[in-house]
């Protein structure tokens, strides 16, 4: 058996600029971080509208049809919250102290909105949408 010190991976040292330390600049990582957080939740958003589009398209007839549009709304309000969260953060100074505690509070508070919108996604996705054909072909996506 191989010994613990001889499985470990070994990364690179990161490089560094000619007579300068390497420093990690945590605001430019945070500001980074936040924007593919916006992005994500862009697409799950974009996601979310067209499957409120097909639910509607459906109409009243559709078995699940209350249900399914009051979980896509509730969804669809939590992530307008998760953003308008983002783009506070995004536009915050990290290196400011005195905003540090606050930024915490609001990362965190955002990261359990993203978490619920997951879950209701969840089980939106697990009510099926058949679509009806006028050829009496229907088609479950």
């Amino acid at each position: 058996f191989a010994s613990r010190a001889s499985s470990r991976v070994l990364l690179p040292a990161p490089r560094r600029r000619a007579g300068s330390p390497f420093t990690l600049n945590m605001n430019q990582y945070a500001t980074k971080k936040t924007a593919a957080e916006g992005m994500l939740d862009i697409a799950l958003f974009l996601a979310n509208i067209t499957h409120m589009k097909t639910v509607i398209e459906q109409g009243a007839g559709y078995r699940y049809y209350a249900a399914v549009l009051t979980l896509i709304s509730f969804s669809l309000a939590l992530q307008m919250v998760a953003g308008v969260l983002i783009v506070i953060i995004g536009r915050r100074n990290l290196n400011n102290s005195s905003l540090q505690k606050r930024l915490d509070y609001l990362n965190n508070v955002t990261t359990a909105i993203v978490f619920v919108t997951t879950g209701l996604n969840f089980f939106i996705s697990t009510f099926g949408i058949t679509l009806i054909n006028f050829n009496d072909n229907s088609k479950k996506y």
